[in-house]
């Protein structure tokens, strides 16, 4: 048996796939502990997973688009987070006495932690961003998130000579992705390192949702699930406008299901449904879905493709329009202009991936090269190699 500690940010995206890969240890007879934000973690993970809290503090606001999203994100978020949490964290594994970590690569502060106290660690990527270089051409880029790395890493007191890159341990990288949603665009053209594991997505069961109204899921329908992840918010609202109009463009048969807080969406049609919380997994497995509109997040877009269904991507930043692009070049799907797309195009473009096989054909092709990687099971295996 292995002592694993789970490092992860307060991120639904993130921790969902984690909880999947730490179900699979736990099922192999591994101990499993997580460290994180416990009012987000709990009702993710359930009252018997055992959390060593971080603490709760507010973290400004992600937003924007291109790069001063990514300022936000990184100025906003990360940096802030891993400051806040170092100590935590710290005292967590000198309690713990973890034997491997699993870092989340927006937990930077996990990655120094294991480094001061000789654990073996690795990354774990739920996303694309950090996966290549996806601003190689824009060096000061480059070069600006470098610094900020090398500050955490001097704020904790560790040897300049010995210093790695917190994103990437050296060790093992896990991505809960594959090839086709990588492609040139991540890799520069060639392969990924070989202690980079592209396990695919991990479909994992996750908490029933009684709540969800399946009764309003009309018999004979097309139906289009429409997400624009759990970090738009206000950002969505106007895309979630438009998105309520596409369906309905379409024409009585397809159904749309909206996962967003009601108090965004304008009036919806009758045979709309709409929920804060959406239990997509549940309606995948069930064949209710016929198509997804998203914002190109990669545990969506992967959990789509694992299931067989096209894809239409409105990306909005961070890692959306590298995936995006991506969905568009595999022939998975359609790719349209967040902030400029009309009513009348995302609805050409449902029609297009609803009535166009190839579109499904190629999603269920590329969904078992993704499902190939062997997402939960193939994790556990490299994590147990680590022990």
């Amino acid at each position: 048996m292995t002592r694993f500690l789970v490092v992860v940010p307060p991120l639904t995206g993130h921790v969902n796939p984690a909880a999947g890969i730490a179900a699979e240890l736990a099922a192999r007879g591994h101990e499993v502990a997580w460290t994180g934000t416990e009012s987000v973690l709990r009702p993710l993970l359930g009252p018997g997973a055992r959390v060593f809290g971080t603490g709760t503090r507010a973290f400004r606001a992600q937003g924007g688009h291109g790069l001063a999203a990514l300022r936000s994100l990184w100025e906003g978020f990360i940096v802030p987070y891993a400051r806040f949490t170092a100590k935590p964290l710290d005292t967590a594994v000198r309690e713990y006495r973890p034997e491997v970590l699993l870092v989340d690569q927006h937990t930077p502060a996990g990655a120094l932690v294991a480094h001061r106290h000789g654990l073996p660690w690795a990354s774990f990527a739920p996303g694309a961003m950090e996966l290549g270089r996806p601003y190689r051409a824009l060096p000061q880029v480059e070069a600006w998130m470098t610094g900020l790395l090398r500050g955490l890493w001097e704020r904790a007191r560790l040897p300049e000579a010995e210093y790695v890159d917190p994103r990437f341990s050296p060790a093992l990288v896990l991505a809960t992705t594959g090839p086709a949603l990588t492609g040139p665009v991540l890799t520069d053209g060639g392969a990924p390192p070989v202690h980079h594991a592209m396990v695919g997505p991990v479909i994992a069961a996750r908490p029933p949702d009684p709540a969800f109204p399946w009764e309003r899921l009309l018999p004979g329908r097309q139906r289009v699930l429409v997400t624009m992840g759990t970090l738009a918010g206000e950002l969505g609202a106007d895309f979630l406008a438009r998105a309520v109009r596409a369906p309905e463009l379409c024409g009585e048969e397809v159904q749309p299901v909206f996962a967003a807080p009601r108090a965004l969406l304008p009036e919806l049609p009758p045979h709309a449904v709409a929920v804060d919380r959406v239990p997509v997994l549940e309606l995948m497995a069930r064949g209710e879905l016929d198509a997804v509109l998203c914002h190109g997040g990669m545990n969506t877009v992967g959990e789509a493709l694992a299931h067989g269904l096209p894809l239409v991507t409105a990306p909005i930043r961070h890692d959306q329009p590298f995936v995006a692009a991506q969905v568009a070049a595999a022939g998975v799907g359609l790719q349209v202009p967040f902030a400029r797309v009309t009513p009348e195009r995302l609805a050409a473009g449902l029609r297009t991936v609803l009535e166009t096989t190839a579109y499904r054909d190629r999603a269920v092709q590329v969904g078992r090269e993704l499902l190939a990687g062997g997402g939960a099971v193939a994790a556990a295996d490299r994590l147990e190699a680590l022990g």
